[in-house]
């Protein structure tokens, strides 16, 4: 069943990898309709998933990369659009005088379009000279034709893409919904430690910075299990980033209040999933500071990733998570269809408009999470 959902979340990538080349806007546009279908599907079987909170995972997964990839080719289709439609206008005159030259010619009698008025000699030079024009008339034709048909399925696409959005926001909404009940009923992880909530109230009261909470704690739990986490050094760079988004400030750029902090901040959508890049223990989630919810997961002994600002955080302190695991999702209110549309119509994406805040901290010192993260250089 997991195996059936990772190659229909590969199907739903499939309109993504496309757009990272030259491809027909129309083509994307369908492809990924096809990708939220294949969501909708997966979403029917996970229930029946032995590991239904890992098939949610996937589907919820798919669902964003299909919407993610479907508000590409809107925007894709409507800017295709625009330009074959400004061409057009731009040729009008162009295009009306050769109407009118095909109309005549498909309008005289055959034998009266082979005569000429000064006899045969003007008449075979009338003929061998139309026999030149006549392809050329008919390749601007046919030019002519095959832009206002892709317009014309363009226009298609846009009128219908508002049903298929619609299905798939529903649809992900459904498979959050149903993730966070699956996540509630899971009782079947591991845990290294207990978590003293008398000792953490005291430390988040006394704490005033986000080095002074993760220093203490290691000395708010109970019952720790002796060993050590398995080292993941070898990953360094190559680690996914928690959330399907983009890089809005490197390690120590400043903001717009001159502010330069020692991780990064990437920009996701509305209510996006975050999840945890590699096998890792909950060290601490909820309100921190000013930060919003923070999730602090620890994947190998003393490095710490803190990923911050989400609405909402899943799971419990002192439970080992495993890879890809869903830690909880970012706020705001998912874009209606309405909305999509028209951010589509003005040539943008719907706005990425939350943002995470991710830091890491190797023995006790802040690190450039660049170094342990997959970052695009162009971001």
């Amino acid at each position: 069943m997991i195996r059936g959902l990772a190659a229909s979340l590969a199907l739903c990538l499939w309109p993504l990898m496309l757009a990272a080349q030259p491809v027909d806007p129309a083509q994307a546009a369908r492809a990924a309709a096809k990708a939220l279908e294949a969501a909708a599907v997966d979403l029917s079987k996970a229930d029946s998933a032995r590991d239904r909170v890992k098939a949610l995972t996937i589907t919820l997964k798919a669902y964003e990369d299909g919407l993610e990839a479907m508000r590409d080719g809107l925007r894709r289709v409507a800017l295709r659009e625009a330009r074959l439609t400004q061409d057009l206008h731009s040729r009008e005159a162009e295009v009306a005088r050769l109407l009118g030259v095909l109309q005549s010619i498909g309008a005289a009698p055959a034998p009266v379009a082979m005569l000429h008025p000064d006899g045969p000699t003007g008449t075979a030079r009338a003929g061998m000279l139309l026999a030149d024009v006549t392809p050329a008339l008919n390749t601007k034709a046919a030019e002519l034709r095959v832009k206002l048909e892709e317009v014309k399925t363009l226009r298609t696409l846009q009128e219908s893409a508002a049903d298929t959005l619609r299905r798939g926001l529903d649809g992900v909404q459904k498979a959050r919904a149903d993730l966070s009940q699956a996540l509630a009923d899971r009782t079947n992880l591991p845990k290294r430690f207990t978590e003293d909530p008398v000792k953490t109230a005291i430390l988040i009261s006394s704490t005033e910075t986000l080095e002074g909470f993760a220093s203490g704690l290691y000395d708010i739990t109970e019952d720790e299990a002796a060993g050590s986490l398995p080292d993941i050094s070898h990953r360094k760079g190559e680690l996914p980033l928690p959330v399907q988004g983009r890089v809005l400030l490197r390690a120590d750029e400043s903001d717009a209040a001159g502010i330069a902090r020692p991780g990064v901040v990437l920009a996701t959508r509305p209510r996006a999933l975050v999840t945890t890049p590699t096998a890792a223990t909950i060290r601490y989630l909820g309100p921190l500071l000013d930060y919003g919810n923070v999730m602090i997961l620890e994947p190998q002994a003393g490095l710490l990733f803190v990923l911050a600002g989400l609405d909402t955080v899943y799971g419990h302190a002192g439970e080992v998570l495993p890879s890809g695991s869903p830690v909880g999702l970012m706020g705001g209110a998912d874009a209606g269809p309405g909305t999509i549309l028209s951010q589509a119509g003005d040539g943008a994406g719907t706005q990425a408009s939350e943002t995470l805040y991710i830091e890491v901290r190797q023995d006790n010192a802040t690190v450039d999470p660049a170094v342990w993260f997959k970052m695009k250089k162009e971001e």
